[in-house]
């Protein structure tokens, strides 16, 4: 059947019987490429047959489909046509991971972070009604999803809309409303006939028109419904925001789904459909351990088990294992993610110390609010958090944290290139957008044993910290240099003449080997561990420009604002008349690919370091 599918609105020709074929077909697919290439399965696997049903019932691509984050979309991507796309996916120069509004008109929105579908898709509807256009629009968010504030201010913002806006809920943890017994499926049966619309529309007619007491009527009822629905009808909060409520639907019937949709449609007004999924559908191991296939390396088919098991800590295994052991040693270490445990390495600290773990959900804003208050009272809040996930709390780091200089500990992961995720979740910004806020220290480390070190310090100093370090395996040569961490002070390791060289945290391995290249060159090179990114060790850039000629920054953050940037303005304003070239990432989004890719196609990979140190010395 998925031969069938060249184009999006293919699936329209295909009937029940066929239909059912096709989901298997899809999950099959799906499974053996995710096996191959590694992404996002379990969340896929759960929406077949909701993206079929959402194919079948609008027109893409004048119809709207927005999907929330976007770790669902590979179903919508092969029903588009797209499926000679998988063989590159998530490669540099192939198919993104995430919907694109450059790979396909029919990716209305481009995703990556939660929470952000149904903003999107209100701007649409709106976007619709001024122009006096005519289509469907769709926005998909999951129950974790739906934890984000900014889902919050968009119901609310939507529940005065006039007009017809679908939002669906895909739930695969049963999280919003509990599908109980006869009741329920009764009510389910209730809510998406035309009946339940109708009447509702009905009634309120019929009394507008009774003299003198309608009006009064209809407030009456409008005061007292939720005392009486509330006891029995599902989705009470949304039906009180304005929003017709319309579930839950069993979320792998796609004759059921379709209805569901149909009876959507004729709402003028905010409707929400809550579709009930399960995360893995169709494969056994993702069904079992929903989490672990979430985000998968390539894996074995038959069993779910990794191809290449991993062999080293990552910078994410000695955090947690370090803070384990502080957290033991003080009472008031305090853990906190947004939905993240596992992927923040903070799975072993909720097991040993569950009172004092908290997971906020999607909320970042909240969660660094919340660490700020923790310590207010006197704790001492560790927030591990994805670097680019934090970029959604910014306002919160300035006022609530920084400005009064509360002793709050940010582990911030997956900073720097990420790779096959793309320009989402690349956490390039960050020490630049840290680095600009007053009284907060941003250290980096070289490798693991640096790392904890810096959360050992990070915890005893008293003031806010930003400790950021990179996705993967953990550099663990040259533990020799290991000098104690001192607030702002660098890390001299190779102390030479003419060229000096100064790395910023995971990049140590990279300016490490640029340097004994060009030493074997004939070329005299010092290396600096920058360690500190703010405050940054004027001190020794002072004491190198007395006998280097250039010096060299190597950071995997954009140039603008970042550590490069930092000691050229120092230089220039103290007048130290040294030549200054900072090598980092362009002031530009990064697409997905293999890091040592990106990393060549952005000119800070070992050769390009190399070759520009070369060609500005050999300006001077």
């Amino acid at each position: 059947m998925l031969e069938r599918i060249q184009k999006e609105n293919d699936i329209k020709e295909l009937n029940l019987e066929e239909l059912e074929e096709l989901a298997l077909e899809i999950r099959e697919f799906l499974v053996e490429k995710i096996s191959k290439t590694g992404g996002h399965l379990a969340s896929k696997l759960g929406v077949v047959e909701l993206t079929m049903a959402m194919h079948l019932m609008f027109h893409l691509p004048e119809d709207k489909i927005i999907w929330d984050v976007g770790h669902q979309a590979y179903t919508h991507k092969l029903l588009t046509g797209r499926k000679a796309g998988f063989d590159e996916l998530r490669k540099y120069g192939g198919m993104s991971g995430f919907p694109k509004r450059k790979e396909s008109a029919c990716d209305a929105f481009d995703t990556g972070h939660s929470s952000t579908s149904i903003s999107a898709g209100l701007g649409y509807v709106q976007a619709r009604d001024l122009k006096g256009e005519d289509y469907s629009v769709v926005s998909v968010i999951g129950d974790g999803s739906l934890t984000g504030g900014m889902a919050y201010e968009t119901l609310n913002n939507a529940s005065s809309l006039k007009t017809n806006f679908i939002i669906v809920l895909n739930d695969n943890h049963m999280s919003i409303s509990e599908n109980v017994g006869g009741m329920s499926k009764y009510l389910a049966e209730l809510r998406t006939a035309d009946i339940y619309t109708g009447l509702k529309k009905g009634v309120t007619n019929a009394l507008e028109k009774v003299p003198l007491v309608g009006d009064s009527l209809i407030e009456h009822i409008r005061r007292t419904k939720s005392s009486i629905k509330q006891l029995v009808v599902p989705g009470m909060f949304f039906e009180d925001m304005g929003i017709t409520y319309l579930g839950p639907v069993p979320g792998h019937n796609i004759g059921l789904l379709c209805k569901a949709f149909k009876e959507a449609r004729k709402i003028n007004g905010p409707v929400l459909l809550h579709v009930m999924t399960k995360k893995g559908k169709g494969y056994e191991p993702a069904e079992l351990k929903p989490d672990k296939f979430h985000g998968v390396g390539p894996f074995q088919v038959e069993t779910g088990e990794l191809e290449t098991p991993k062999d080293k800590d990552t910078y994410t295994d000695v955090f947690g294992k370090v803070l384990c052991d502080e957290a033991g040693r003080n009472p008031d270490v305090v853990a906190i993610t947004a939905a993240m445990a596992d992927g923040t390495g903070l799975t072993r600290f909720r097991q040993m110390y569950p009172n004092r773990f908290f997971d906020v959900g999607i909320a970042e804003e909240h969660g660094v609010t919340f660490a700020a208050g923790l310590s207010a009272g006197g704790m001492k809040p560790v927030f591990a958090v994805y670097s680019s996930f934090l970029q959604r709390a910014y306002d919160q780091l300035i006022h609530d944290v920084a400005l009064q200089n509360l002793p709050v500990v940010l582990a911030i992961d997956r900073a720097g290139l990420v790779g096959s995720d793309g320009e989402t979740h690349q956490g390039i910004f960050d020490l630049s957008y840290l680095s600009s806020i007053p009284n907060m220290v941003v250290m980096t480390p070289k490798h693991k044993w640096e790392l904890a070190d810096m959360l050992r310090f990070a915890l005893s100093y008293d003031g806010p910290v930003a400790i950021r370090y990179p996705r993967g395996s953990a550099f663990d040569a040259y533990r020799q240099f290991r000098a104690p961490v001192v607030y702002g002070k660098s890390e001299m390791l190779y102390e030479e003449k003419d060229i000096a060289i100064l790395s910023v945290g995971h990049m140590f391995e990279s300016a490490l080997q640029a340097r004994e290249r060009l030493k074997e060159s004939g070329y005299s090179c010092t290396l600096v561990n920058a360690r500190f990114v703010k405050p940054i060790d004027e001190a020794i850039i002072a004491s190198l420009c007395r006998n280097h000629r250039l010096i060299v920054t190597v950071e995997e953050n954009v140039q603008t604002g970042g550590y490069g940037e930092h000691v050229l303005e120092y230089a220039c304003r103290k007048d130290l008349g040294v030549k200054v070239l900072t090598l980092a990432l362009p002031d530009d989004y990064v697409e997905h690919g293999n890091i040592g890719v990106l990393r060549k196609e952005t000119g800070i990979d070992v050769e390009s370091i190399i070759r520009r140190i070369k060609d500005a010395y050999g300006k001077l």
